[in-house]
């Protein structure tokens, strides 16, 4: 699956929201071992999809696992490996929990959050796919 492939829907989950972010390319075994330049860029992005997870649902956005299903088609198309998935799952969690424990309900600095977050998305998304796709 190619980079762009991947990004894409997630892109496209943002925009539908305000900001989606799209999955992309899967590197080959021997790169998913390595760091690769945009490492950073996608545990951000894991670390807005778990914010989002938490966020859109406390605000009855009713979207159920949207966003832990996006963090996982991110996983499967970027195939990492040690320390780099668990980096990526970490940002995830690291998102989800930041949240959880400051929000019991929803509030307007909660759907601001929301709105935050999915442009950065979307914009983190877009530049990872024109910058790194195949």
């Amino acid at each position: 699956m190619t980079r762009r492939a991947v990004l894409a829907p997630i892109l496209a989950a943002l925009l539908v929201l305000g900001s989606p972010v799209a999955p992309g390319w899967a590197p080959s075994p021997a790169a998913a071992q390595q760091a690769v330049p945009f490492d950073g860029d996608l545990r951000r992005l894991a670390e807005i999809l778990g914010a989002l997870h938490y966020l859109r649902e406390l605000c009855g956005a009713a979207e159920g696992q949207k966003w832990r299903n996006e963090m996982q088609q991110l996983v499967d198309a970027e195939t990492p490996s040690g320390s780099r998935r668990a980096q990526m799952i970490a940002s995830f969690n690291r998102g989800y929990r930041l949240y959880q424990q400051g929000y019991r309900t929803c509030t307007p600095s909660a759907e601001t959050a929301v709105r935050r977050y999915l442009q950065e998305g979307a914009k983190l998304a877009r530049e990872v796919t024109a910058r790194y796709a195949n």
